[in-house]
């Protein structure tokens, strides 16, 4: 019998493929379950996966081969590849997940499995390790590709840059979530990607704040875009921590965690 995406998700839900009289899995495995569907299903979207891979690849190499970025750094890659990896969070954790998000709740799969063993709790958990599943294959290609180009990150930076990836994709991953969970589906798919194309190019995620507009530079630090895109140039060029973006992407996150907490809406 082919599954419905719906019965797909309950069975991963449940932990087994609905056999009577089994117990349902443990907790744990019940999320890792979830997880990995949800992050095959992203994977399987074709429209995701241009969003969340083919989009920011082809992204860095026009960054790369433009002088847009010169004087910015020693080479146009290595001021690139922050940005992109960046992009690469927002596009996975914001976009992806939101309307993903957003067109469950309209055909009421989110109403449905929160009632199954795996819980609201559980459901929250898998939409997290999807994300971050799916960040790791982005890392891993934009990587691939950055290192063929010419790509030198500073040793010192993967660490505070890759801990700054993951708290990034938290913040987006809750105004995701945020969004999805409040407005109509058609709402989330227009909003969600017109925030990703003015974030990636206006909210010095891709762009350094120096490239932009001299009115905007202020502003654009205390955006989640700006501070995951400046943080991380300052991780991977210098191996500096910046303590100040990673602040304000903590708050970006509880804040928005809090608000998809309060007003989220599971039908």
């Amino acid at each position: 019998m082919t599954r419905t995406p719906a019965g797909a998700a309950a069975a991963a839900a449940s932990g087994h493929a609905g056999t009577a009289g089994q117990q349902p899995a443990a907790l744990l495995k019940r999320v890792l379950l979830q997880g990995r569907y949800e992050a095959l299903a992203m994977l399987r979207n074709g429209e995701q996966l241009i969003l969340a891979v083919v989009l920011p690849l082809l992204a860095l190499v026009g960054l790369t081969v433009t002088p847009f970025l010169d004087g910015m750094g020693a080479s146009r890659i290595n001021v690139a590849v922050p940005g992109i990896l960046a992009l690469c969070a927002m596009s996975t954790a914001f976009t992806g997940q939101g309307i993903a998000t957003g067109f469950d709740r309209r055909y009421g799969v989110l109403r449905f499995l929160s009632t199954t063993p795996l819980g609201r709790g559980g459901l929250i958990a898998g939409k997290v390790i999807s994300v971050l599943a799916v960040l790791c294959i982005q890392v891993a290609a934009v990587s691939a590709v950055a290192l063929a180009l010419g790509w030198q990150p500073t040793a010192a930076g993967w660490l505070p840059g890759l801990a700054l990836l993951v708290l990034g994709a938290a913040a987006f991953t809750a105004l995701g979530l945020l969004v999805a969970g409040t407005v109509r589906p058609e709402a989330t798919l227009a909003l969600t990607n017109l925030l990703w194309i003015l974030l990636g190019a206006l909210g010095g995620i891709v762009i350094p704040a120096g490239k932009l507009p001299a009115a905007a530079q202020p502003a654009v630090g205390f955006l989640p875009s700006g501070a995951l895109g400046e943080s991380l140039r300052g991780a991977f060029l210098n191996g500096a921590v910046d303590f100040g973006a990673a602040l304000i992407l903590l708050l970006w996150a509880l804040v928005a965690g809090a608000a998809a907490i309060r007003w989220f809406k599971w039908n």
